[in-house]
């Protein structure tokens, strides 16, 4: 699988935090067969100052997301308010984060989208549940989509 985490961008501290954990665990998820992507609407620049930012050496950065494929994904997308409490000015608009697990087949094993910055997903707890869902061949949930 592919864990594909959206941020925010370089605006964030939440966002550096975060992808700082993410690159702990990324060695962890790699043993388990899945490879980590954080992507954000940031150019090339501003995905770099963050890669330096959060030391990422295994976890790859992507940048340039377009916002029409950020809601594709589903997610919210946010205006500027102006610089953050890092000083840093936000982009004009971007969107706001999402956790997602994609196998390879393309389909949608987990997923958590967001509306603001505050409390996500849990990486280590991911890493556990991994263990939980290739030990017993767990299944993706909502996965039904007939009447109700």
């Amino acid at each position: 699988m592919t864990l594909v985490c959206f941020y925010r961008g370089l605006h964030c501290p939440i966002c550096a935090n975060y992808l700082k954990e993410l690159e702990r665990q990324t060695a962890a998820f790699a043993d388990r067969g899945v490879t980590t992507i954080a992507i954000s609407s940031d150019d090339e620049a501003r995905a770099r100052a963050m890669a330096e930012k959060v030391g990422a050496r295994d976890l790859r950065i992507g940048y340039g997301l377009a916002l029409a494929d950020a809601r594709k994904w589903g997610l919210y997308i946010s205006s500027s308010r102006g610089k953050t409490s890092i000083g840093i000015e936000e982009s004009a608009l971007f969107s706001e984060p999402g956790v997602f697990m994609v196998r390879p087949d393309r389909t949608i094993y987990y997923v958590s989208v967001q509306s603001m910055p505050f409390v996500r997903p849990n990486f280590a707890e991911m890493v556990q549940a991994l263990d939980f869902i290739i030990k017993n061949d767990y299944p993706a949930r909502g996965e039904y989509v007939g009447a109700v």
